[in-house]
C-alpha cells in the first residue's frame, strides 16, 4: 500500500515538472533573463510553501541542527535544476534540453548503486535502456539538427540531469520523518538562498514586478518548484531511488503532450513511438518485478 501510494505522489510530481517549458519559455519569449525568472520564482515558490506550511500548522518535529542544513542543501538540487533546466532552453530547442535532463535515469540508478549499494535488478536495466531508447524518439532529435548550437546549452542540459537525479536521490535519504510540508519549505528556502546569491545582480531588475514576468515565474514555480518538491518529498522515501528515477519519466510525455495542446508544436508519429516505449518501460518494470518475485515464490 505504501509502495502504490509513493508511486502516485512521484508520478504526480513528474508530471507537474512536465509542464515548466511551457512557463519558462513564456518568460523568455517576453525578454526576462534567467536570473530575473528563478529569482521570481523561488521567491514566490518559498513564500507559498511556508504559508501553507504555517497555515496547516505542520510539525516541526525530528528537526534539529544537523538535519536542517542538510535538507536545505538538498533543496539546493532543485534550484540548481531550474538554473541549468531553463538555461539550456534558452541556448538550445525544448525537445533536445529535455532529452539532456532525461540523463538523470541512468544517473540516478548509479548513485543509488554507488552511494547505497544497490545493483540494479536486470529488469530495472531492460528498463532503463527502454527508456532512453523512448526518449531518443520523443525528443525528435532524429530530425532535428544539433550542429551550430551552442554548447553551453549541452552542458547545461548535463548539469541539469546531474543535480535533479541528486535531488531525487537526496530527497529519499534526508529527515525523511520530518513533515513533508516543512522539509519542503526548508528545500525551497535553500534553493531560494541559492539562486539570490547567484543572481545578485539581477535582484534590482525584478522590481517592479511586471505582469508578464509575474505569469511566467507563479507558472514556472508552482510547477517546477513547489508541487514536484512535495509530492517527491512525501512519495520518494516509499520507493527506492533507482525506482523514483524510472517513475518520473513520465514527465517527458506530459511534457510533449502539453506543448501539443497548450502550445500548438507539432509532436511527429516518432515523438509518440517514444512516448508509448516510455510508458511501456515504466509498467515493464513494476510489473517485471512483481511477476518475477511471484515466479520465485512458486518455484520456491
Amino acid at each position: 500500500m505504501k509502495v502504490n501510494k509513493g508511486i502516485l505522489f512521484i508520478l504526480l510530481g513528474a508530471g507537474c515538472f512536465g509542464f515548466t517549458p511551457i512557463f519558462a519559455k513564456l518568460g523568455f519569449s517576453f525578454g526576462y533573463s534567467l536570473g530575473q525568472i528563478n529569482i521570481v520564482q523561488m521567491m514566490i515558490s518559498s513564500f507559498l510553501l511556508w504559508s501553507f506550511t504555517l497555515i496547516k500548522r505542520s510539525s516541526f518535529k525530528g528537526l534539529n541542527r544537523k538535519n536542517v542544513p542538510q535538507i536545505m542543501i538538498t533543496g539546493c538540487f532543485i534550484g540548481l535544476t531550474s538554473i541549468f533546466y531553463y538555461g539550456a532552453m534558452q541556448y538550445l530547442p525544448a525537445s533536445l534540453a529535455i532529452i539532456l535532463m532525461f540523463q538523470f535515469v541512468w544517473i540516478g540508478i548509479m548513485l543509488e548503486w554507488i552511494f547505497s549499494k544497490i545493483k540494479p535488478a536486470p529488469v530495472t536495466i531492460l528498463s532503463i535502456i527502454l527508456i532512453l531508447i523512448g526518449v531518443f524518439f520523443a525528443s525528435n532529435i532524429v530530425n532535428g539538427n544539433i550542429q551550430g548550437l551552442p554548447f553551453k546549452g549541452f552542458l547545461f542540459g548535463i548539469l541539469s540531469a546531474f543535480t535533479y537525479a541528486g535531488f531525487i536521490f537526496f530527497s529519499g535519504k534526508v529527515a525523511v520523518n520530518v513533515d513533508p510540508w516543512t522539509r519542503t519549505s526548508l528545500m525551497s528556502t535553500g534553493s531560494t538562498i541559492l539562486v539570490l546569491v547567484l543572481f545578485m545582480r539581477d535582484i534590482p531588475t525584478v522590481l517592479p514586478l511586471e505582469p508578464n514576468l509575474l505569469t511566467a515565474a507563479v507558472g514556472v514555480s508552482l510547477f517546477g518548484a513547489v508541487l514536484p518538491p512535495l509530492f517527491f518529498a512525501v512519495g520518494a522515501p516509499l520507493v527506492s531511488g533507482g525506482i523514483a528515477n524510472i517513475l518520473t519519466s513520465i514527465e517527458l510525455p506530459i511534457a510533449i503532450l502539453s506543448a501539443s495542446l497548450i502550445l500548438s508544436e507539432a509532436v511527429t508519429p516518432l515523438q509518440w513511438l517514444g512516448t508509448a516505449i516510455i510508458l511501456a518501460a515504466i509498467a515493464l518494470n513494476e510489473l517485471g518485478s512483481s511477476l518475477f518475485r511471484i515466479r520465485k515464490h512458486i518455484n520456491g
